[in-house]
């Protein structure tokens, strides 16, 4: 039998300047807003994975519009952390990939580049081509972390959006709902 995913209800508290964003029982993010008191569920489903997808490639295409191609790879992850925080979207940066192999967790050197919103993982590349080993390395993030999408952003090219991303669905996005 198949490992159906259930995917739990994210919540968001809103206090003074501060959001507390929780998953049942899961991960604490915390992010800074100016928003007073409010409170409010967030289901993930395949309409929110692409509305928050759309998001990030518009952040990679203004950073590609003010910067071009050419610059280091860590030059463009350190852009699209400050540009995924001016877009209020939550993630984490660099997170180690846990490798659970028959009962015992493998230390692992494997870091994804950024998990964003607990749903998508982004590689950032600055590559003249993507080798299938980037595709095989996301893909298998995408597994160890249980999200359902991922997204490589290759920002050595001349266009963002037709040349420089390719978006990567598994299992977990069968499940989700539309």
């Amino acid at each position: 039998m198949p490992y159906i995913p259930i995917w739990p209800i994210k919540h968001i508290i809103k206090i003074d300047h501060i959001d507390i964003e929780f998953i049942e029982g899961l991960k604490l993010f915390v992010h800074y807003n100016t928003a007073k008191l409010k409170f409010k569920q967030i289901m993930t489903t395949k309409s929110s994975l692409r509305e928050l997808t759309y998001n990030v490639i518009g952040a990679a295409i203004e950073i590609h519009k003010s910067l071009g191609p050419g610059l280091l790879e860590s030059v463009y992850h350190e852009c699209m952390k400050h540009e995924l925080s001016l877009r209020g979207l939550g993630f984490l940066s660099e997170i180690s990939t846990p490798v659970s192999y028959k009962d015992i967790v493998v230390a692992t050197m494997l870091r994804c580049d950024l998990l964003i919103e607990d749903c998508l993982v982004v590689e950032i590349k600055a590559a003249k081509i993507i080798e299938p080993i980037a595709e095989a390395q996301i893909l298998t993030y995408m597994k160890l972390l249980e999200t359902p999408q991922g997204l490589i952003l290759n920002f050595n090219c001349t266009n963002i959006f037709s040349d420089g991303q390719k978006t990567f669905v598994n299992d977990f996005y069968r499940y989700l709902a539309d």
